[in-house]
């Protein structure tokens, strides 16, 4: 039986959601049996194979214009898209720039605040450019599956890609998984 392909990419992200995924450690070697991941922001394989996978995962917010290009790139060489943790669900904490606007945001982080000297709010393409309101992935492309938690914890994941693999799509995880250590 063919393995099933998993691409993972970050936006606006601690990278709190793919140390979790990590932390499957022996069940990560025994789900390795299953499955192919393809590219992962840990890896030097970064973008989704452009044949396309059959689960993308994405973590983080959608926080500015790269963001956006990389949510859509997944969705569209993927069969089921995740999103993971809440950033990536309703824009968790980093949508705590909502608050107070993106102008106000970065000029405090990088002019006003006190360890700043001759500051400057980068600024370049190739970071993309901010966006106005932070969002979830949802907000942006079709999302298949949410799975919440800050980061979610490691059984989490499991329970997810189990369910992947037995050819069930978790709509609702139980009770038991919607919870944050």
């Amino acid at each position: 039986m063919a393995k099933v392909s998993i691409a993972t990419d970050w936006l606006a992200a601690c990278a709190g959601c793919h140390m979790s995924l990590l932390d499957l450690d022996e069940r990560l070697v025994a789900l390795l049996h299953h499955v192919a991941f393809t590219s992962s922001p840990v890896t030097d394989l970064k973008h989704p194979p452009p044949a396309g996978v059959i689960v993308g995962v994405l973590t983080g917010a959608v926080s500015n214009t790269h963001n956006i290009e990389v949510a859509r790139r997944m969705r569209a060489r993927c069969r089921y898209l995740v999103a993971v943790g809440d950033c990536a669900t309703f824009g968790g904490i980093v949508a705590a720039r909502n608050l107070v606007g993106t102008r106000a945001a970065l000029a405090r982080a990088y002019l006003e605040s006190e360890s700043t000297v001759n500051g400057r709010i980068p600024d370049s393409e190739e970071l993309g450019r901010p966006l106005e309101t932070v969002t979830g992935v949802g907000e942006v492309v079709k999302v298949d599956i949410f799975l919440p938690g800050c980061p979610p914890r490691a059984d989490d994941f499991y329970y997810l890609f189990s369910e992947l693999l037995a050819g069930r799509i978790p709509t609702v995880l139980p009770r038991e998984h919607l919870r944050y250590d």
